[in-house]
């Protein structure tokens, strides 16, 4: 169930991390505004959840954090049409690989 909330957490985070990019430059929305902050609060929350039902936090943040980096690359690169390089798509399979390790290694 920990993973659970934890997923819940990178959901959020993911959200409020991507609608950043509508509070920002020319065209600010002060709605995203909104986004972002129930999105981060939420993000927290569902992680103190997953931390609270046995997920330990060193393994909580890594995923968490590794997770959420790709995932906002990969919709910034697919949504908001920025460049994604070779040596970043490389990262993107080396944080992931970091990610799986640090689960992996982890006592269950």
């Amino acid at each position: 169930m920990g993973y659970l909330f934890l997923a819940l957490a990178i959901v959020g985070e993911v959200i409020a991390t991507t609608f950043l990019k509508f509070t920002s430059g020319d065209k600010s929305y002060w709605w995203a505004y909104v986004i972002v902050g129930i999105g981060y609060v939420f993000a927290f929350a569902m992680l103190a959840q997953s931390l609270s039902r046995g997920v330990p936090l060193g393994i909580a943040y890594g995923v968490w954090a590794g997770i959420g980096v790709v995932a906002v690359a990969l919709i910034s690169w697919i949504v908001f049409h920025e460049t994604l390089t070779w040596v970043q798509i490389g990262g993107m399979v080396l944080v992931a690989a970091g990610v799986a390790l640090l689960e992996l290694g982890g006592k269950h």
